[in-house]
């Protein structure tokens, strides 16, 4: 079987490491999809899901907040400050961030700020869509 190492990597720990046959992730640019022996590649992700087709044909979902993507002819690795198991998002939790970080948005008070709030919004909405991608996957 034609498979490729893969490892997501957030700040804190190792989100998912194991064999796979293919992986989509967000890319700067669109959708990007991985096969194994892939040409080397290294860019920036957008926040959203990552979906790992394991080597026995099930599925990971990881949310990542944007970060590195280094794509070998045998390994895959995603680094990201954040990183979420599928089965571990909270929908409540991000509808709730994703309200703070609109009110944030209307408070700003500097372009710092808006900026902030901007680039959290931008997480929020990724994180709950990346949520409802892996509920429809089940």
């Amino acid at each position: 079987m034609n498979t490729i190492q893969v490892d997501v990597v957030s700040a804190e720990e190792l989100i998912f490491s194991g064999e796979a046959r293919f992986v989509a992730l967000p890319g700067e640019a669109g959708e990007l999809g991985i096969f194994p022996r892939h040409t080397p590649l290294i860019t920036r992700i957008r926040p959203g899901a990552v979906r790992i087709e394991k080597a026995d044909g099930t599925e990971e979902f990881v949310f990542v907040a944007g970060g590195i993507l280094e794509v070998q002819p045998n390994c895959i690795t995603v680094l990201s400050d954040t990183a979420i198991r599928g089965k571990d998002l909270d929908e409540a939790k991000a509808t709730e961030a994703k309200k703070a970080a609109e009110e944030a948005l209307k408070n700003a008070k500097s372009d710092i700020d808006l900026a902030r709030a901007q680039s959290e919004l931008a997480v929020m909405v990724a994180q709950i869509a990346a949520l409802r991608k892996f509920r429809r996957a089940r």
